[in-house]
């Protein structure tokens, strides 16, 4: 059953494999400040110390904000939009026709079960669902895997994907620049660009103190950039304290990915 089924049933009480142990629960504490103010580094792409100020935000936190990064707000509020009508939007009749397995982590498709069960989640499942598209390289992207509501979807995901592809190239360089490497050293150890269009879903939760939208991990791959809405709640883990990105409506985020870290 998917978490927006549930949450759409208007219980109560969140059934008992959402709930997360007492000790992986969400903190309540979280430092919510950004910028400069001692949180997740903002960092304008145009200044001419984004060498050293990226070199910094990878070495000490793993994760930053990033404006002036030629992507138009325009296209990051249409992806929230589209994202948001597929799920908003389409019946879930028509949702299910785009279903993963729902045994599969992380596959191409429409799905709630994202990490593998480990002794770590102890198979504790997110509150949260998503639609992931393979879109790169085009010869992973098979258009029909991807839903035909709204009629714009692909349009706005697949085709504008390129956009995603240059912003990953010039923070690469950067990255290999802030080591005094060559602008093309990690770009070329990477190879091949294998991208993932990932659109998340949380829906509202009658308990949320007992519940993650997503629980603690590191990305795989070279670096994920993603798009949030208005509403905060993702947290970077640094010095054994929770941080808050407080949601920029013009920014992207940058999470260092394990490729990457290694």
């Amino acid at each position: 059953m998917r978490v927006q089924s549930i949450a759409q049933a208007g219980k109560s009480e969140v059934p008992p494999q959402y709930i997360q142990p007492p000790s992986d629960r969400p903190n309540s504490d979280a430092d919510g400040k950004s910028g400069s103010g001692g949180g997740v580094p903002v960092i304008d792409l145009g200044e001419d110390s984004v060498r050293e100020a990226v070199g910094r935000a990878c070495r000490d936190w793993g994760a930053f904000q990033v404006t002036n990064h030629g992507v138009p707000i325009r296209l990051l509020d249409d992806m929230r939009k589209v994202g948001l009508s597929f799920f908003n939007e389409c019946p879930m009749k028509d949702k299910l026709m785009y279903a993963c397995s729902p045994d599969s982590a992380a596959a191409e498709g429409y799905g709630s079960k994202m990490l593998v069960e480990s002794d770590e989640n102890h198979g504790v499942l997110d509150w949260r669902d998503y639609f992931d598209h393979h879109t790169l390289p085009l010869s992973r992207r098979n258009p029909s895997n991807w839903p035909h509501y709204p009629p714009n979807f692909y349009r706005k995901k697949g085709k504008r994907s390129v956009d995603w592809v240059l912003v990953a190239q010039k923070l690469l360089g950067i990255f290999s620049e802030s080591l005094g490497l060559p602008p093309s050293c990690l770009k070329d150890a990477v190879g091949e660009f294998y991208q993932n269009i990932t659109v998340s879903y949380y829906p509202p939760c009658p308990q949320p103190d007992l519940t993650l939208g997503l629980q603690a991990h590191s990305d795989f791959g070279a670096l994920t950039l993603l798009i949030q809405d208005q509403v905060s709640g993702l947290e970077v883990l640094k010095d054994s304290h929770w941080y808050t990105v407080d949601p920029l409506p013009e920014a992207i985020v940058v999470l260092v990915s394990d490729q990457t870290e290694v």
